[in-house]
Protein backbone atom coordinates (compact mmCIF):
# COMPACT_ATOMS: atom_id res chain seq x y z
CA UNK A 1 0.00 0.00 0.00
CA UNK A 2 1.28 3.47 -0.92
CA UNK A 3 1.24 5.67 2.22
CA UNK A 4 2.63 8.78 0.56
CA UNK A 5 -0.78 10.39 -0.26
CA UNK A 6 -1.95 9.70 3.29
CA UNK A 7 1.23 11.17 4.81
CA UNK A 8 0.98 14.20 2.54
CA UNK A 9 -2.63 14.78 3.60
CA UNK A 10 -1.65 14.40 7.26
CA UNK A 11 1.21 16.87 6.87
CA UNK A 12 -1.15 19.36 5.21
CA UNK A 13 -3.69 18.94 8.00
CA UNK A 14 -1.01 19.51 10.66
CA UNK A 15 0.30 22.58 8.85
CA UNK A 16 -3.23 23.98 8.63
CA UNK A 17 -3.81 23.28 12.32
CA UNK A 18 -0.50 24.94 13.22
CA UNK A 19 -1.47 27.96 11.18
CA UNK A 20 -4.81 28.15 12.98
CA UNK A 21 -3.13 27.91 16.39
CA UNK A 22 -0.75 30.71 15.43
CA UNK A 23 -3.64 32.96 14.53
CA UNK A 24 -5.52 32.07 17.70
CA UNK A 25 -2.40 32.91 19.71
CA UNK A 26 -2.65 36.57 18.68
CA UNK A 27 -4.48 37.27 21.94
CA UNK A 28 -4.12 36.38 25.61
CA UNK A 29 -7.11 35.37 27.72
CA UNK A 30 -7.08 36.34 31.39
CA UNK A 31 -10.09 35.40 33.52
CA UNK A 32 -12.31 35.61 30.44
CA UNK A 33 -10.89 38.97 29.32
CA UNK A 34 -9.09 39.06 25.97
CA UNK A 35 -5.89 41.07 25.65
CA UNK A 36 -4.69 41.51 22.08
CA UNK A 37 -0.97 40.91 21.70
CA UNK A 38 -0.56 44.27 19.97
CA UNK A 39 -2.06 47.74 20.36
CA UNK A 40 -1.42 51.30 19.21
CA UNK A 41 -1.21 54.56 21.17
CA UNK A 42 -0.74 57.88 19.36
CA UNK A 43 0.17 55.97 16.23
CA UNK A 44 2.95 53.97 17.90
CA UNK A 45 2.64 50.18 17.73
CA UNK A 46 2.87 48.46 21.11
CA UNK A 47 3.15 44.87 22.31
CA UNK A 48 1.61 43.20 25.34
CA UNK A 49 4.34 42.92 27.95
CA UNK A 50 2.21 40.80 30.26
CA UNK A 51 -1.27 40.37 31.70
CA UNK A 52 -2.76 38.95 34.87
CA UNK A 53 -5.45 39.19 37.53
CA UNK A 54 -5.53 41.38 40.63
CA UNK A 55 -6.94 39.36 43.49
CA UNK A 56 -7.84 40.56 46.96
CA UNK A 57 -8.90 38.21 49.76
CA UNK A 58 -9.26 35.45 47.14
CA UNK A 59 -11.67 37.54 45.05
CA UNK A 60 -10.80 38.47 41.48
CA UNK A 61 -10.97 42.26 41.25
CA UNK A 62 -9.77 43.07 37.74
CA UNK A 63 -7.77 41.77 34.79
CA UNK A 64 -4.88 43.95 33.68
CA UNK A 65 -2.37 44.16 30.86
CA UNK A 66 0.56 46.49 30.14
CA UNK A 67 1.55 47.49 26.59
CA UNK A 68 4.94 48.98 25.68
CA UNK A 69 7.07 49.49 22.59
CA UNK A 70 9.55 46.77 23.59
CA UNK A 71 9.04 43.94 26.05
CA UNK A 72 10.94 44.26 29.32
CA UNK A 73 11.17 41.75 32.16
CA UNK A 74 12.45 43.99 34.92
CA UNK A 75 10.56 46.88 36.58
CA UNK A 76 13.11 49.56 35.64
CA UNK A 77 13.13 48.55 31.99
CA UNK A 78 9.35 48.59 31.87
CA UNK A 79 8.86 51.90 33.71
CA UNK A 80 11.61 53.91 32.11
CA UNK A 81 11.59 52.96 28.45
CA UNK A 82 10.69 55.82 26.11
CA UNK A 83 7.66 55.94 23.86
CA UNK A 84 3.96 55.35 24.29
CA UNK A 85 2.56 52.96 26.89
CA UNK A 86 -0.83 51.62 27.90
CA UNK A 87 -2.31 50.11 31.04
CA UNK A 88 -5.58 48.28 30.30
CA UNK A 89 -7.78 47.23 33.20
CA UNK A 90 -11.12 45.41 32.96
CA UNK A 91 -13.11 45.05 36.18
CA UNK A 92 -14.19 41.54 37.17
CA UNK A 93 -16.60 42.70 39.88
CA UNK A 94 -18.63 45.81 40.62
CA UNK A 95 -16.46 48.56 42.07
CA UNK A 96 -17.16 52.12 43.08
CA UNK A 97 -14.88 54.74 41.58
CA UNK A 98 -13.93 55.68 45.14
CA UNK A 99 -12.79 52.13 45.94
CA UNK A 100 -10.72 52.05 42.76
CA UNK A 101 -9.09 55.43 43.37
CA UNK A 102 -8.34 54.80 47.03
CA UNK A 103 -6.63 51.50 46.16
CA UNK A 104 -4.47 53.30 43.59
CA UNK A 105 -3.54 56.08 46.01
CA UNK A 106 -2.63 53.49 48.65
CA UNK A 107 -0.40 51.76 46.08
CA UNK A 108 1.29 55.06 45.27
CA UNK A 109 1.95 55.70 48.97
CA UNK A 110 3.55 52.28 49.42
CA UNK A 111 5.95 52.75 46.51
CA UNK A 112 7.04 56.39 46.89
CA UNK A 113 8.77 58.49 49.50
CA UNK A 114 6.72 61.27 51.12
CA UNK A 115 8.74 63.80 49.09
CA UNK A 116 8.07 62.04 45.76
CA UNK A 117 4.40 61.69 46.66
CA UNK A 118 4.14 65.39 47.49
CA UNK A 119 5.66 66.28 44.10
CA UNK A 120 3.03 64.10 42.39
CA UNK A 121 0.12 65.56 44.37
CA UNK A 122 -1.26 67.83 41.57
CA UNK A 123 -1.27 64.90 39.11
CA UNK A 124 -2.80 62.55 41.69
CA UNK A 125 -5.50 65.12 42.45
CA UNK A 126 -6.37 65.53 38.77
CA UNK A 127 -6.53 61.76 38.28
CA UNK A 128 -8.64 61.28 41.40
CA UNK A 129 -11.10 63.95 40.28
CA UNK A 130 -11.46 62.41 36.82
CA UNK A 131 -12.05 58.93 38.24
CA UNK A 132 -14.54 60.03 40.89
CA UNK A 133 -16.70 61.64 38.22
CA UNK A 134 -17.62 58.20 36.87
CA UNK A 135 -19.16 57.17 40.24
CA UNK A 136 -19.19 53.41 39.55
CA UNK A 137 -17.16 50.85 37.64
CA UNK A 138 -19.44 47.82 37.21
CA UNK A 139 -18.17 44.43 36.09
CA UNK A 140 -16.54 44.53 32.61
CA UNK A 141 -15.75 48.25 32.75
CA UNK A 142 -12.64 48.97 30.68
CA UNK A 143 -10.15 51.49 32.07
CA UNK A 144 -7.35 52.67 29.79
CA UNK A 145 -4.44 54.70 31.16
CA UNK A 146 -2.24 55.78 28.27
CA UNK A 147 0.99 57.75 28.05
CA UNK A 148 2.71 59.51 25.17
CA UNK A 149 4.97 62.55 24.95
CA UNK A 150 5.04 62.57 28.75
CA UNK A 151 1.28 63.07 29.14
CA UNK A 152 -1.17 60.61 30.72
CA UNK A 153 -4.75 60.17 29.49
CA UNK A 154 -7.60 58.35 31.25
CA UNK A 155 -10.38 56.68 29.28
CA UNK A 156 -13.18 54.79 31.05
CA UNK A 157 -15.81 52.76 29.18
CA UNK A 158 -14.70 54.31 25.91
CA UNK A 159 -15.01 57.89 27.12
CA UNK A 160 -12.13 60.24 27.86
CA UNK A 161 -12.17 61.42 31.46
CA UNK A 162 -10.63 64.66 32.67
CA UNK A 163 -7.79 66.54 31.02
CA UNK A 164 -4.50 64.96 30.01
CA UNK A 165 -2.03 65.03 32.91
CA UNK A 166 1.19 66.63 31.71
CA UNK A 167 3.50 65.48 34.53
CA UNK A 168 5.83 62.96 32.84
CA UNK A 169 6.57 61.34 36.21
CA UNK A 170 2.96 60.29 36.72
CA UNK A 171 2.65 57.26 34.41
CA UNK A 172 5.83 55.57 35.73
CA UNK A 173 4.55 56.32 39.24
CA UNK A 174 1.28 54.54 38.45
CA UNK A 175 3.16 51.53 37.09
CA UNK A 176 4.97 51.20 40.42
CA UNK A 177 1.63 50.39 42.05
CA UNK A 178 1.81 47.01 40.30
CA UNK A 179 5.52 46.45 39.59
CA UNK A 180 7.18 48.48 42.37
CA UNK A 181 8.96 47.20 45.48
CA UNK A 182 5.63 46.83 47.29
CA UNK A 183 3.28 45.67 44.50
CA UNK A 184 -0.48 45.51 44.91
CA UNK A 185 -0.31 41.80 44.03
CA UNK A 186 2.97 39.87 43.86
CA UNK A 187 1.68 37.29 41.36
CA UNK A 188 0.23 40.01 39.14
CA UNK A 189 3.63 41.76 39.16
CA UNK A 190 5.28 38.63 37.79
CA UNK A 191 2.60 38.28 35.14
CA UNK A 192 2.93 41.89 34.02
CA UNK A 193 6.69 41.44 33.75
CA UNK A 194 6.16 38.37 31.59
CA UNK A 195 7.71 36.10 34.21
CA UNK A 196 4.75 33.85 34.92
CA UNK A 197 5.68 30.20 35.24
Amino acid sequence: MNYRPLLAALALALATAASHVSLAGAATNVAGVTFDDTASVAGQPLVLNGAGVRTRLLFKVYAMGVYVAQRAHDPGGLQNQPGSKRIRIVTLRDLSAEQFVEALVEGLKKNHSPEALAALEPAIGAFRKAMLEIKDAPTNTEVLIESWNGATRLTVAGKRRGEDISDERFFPALLRIWIGDVPADAELKQNLLGKAS
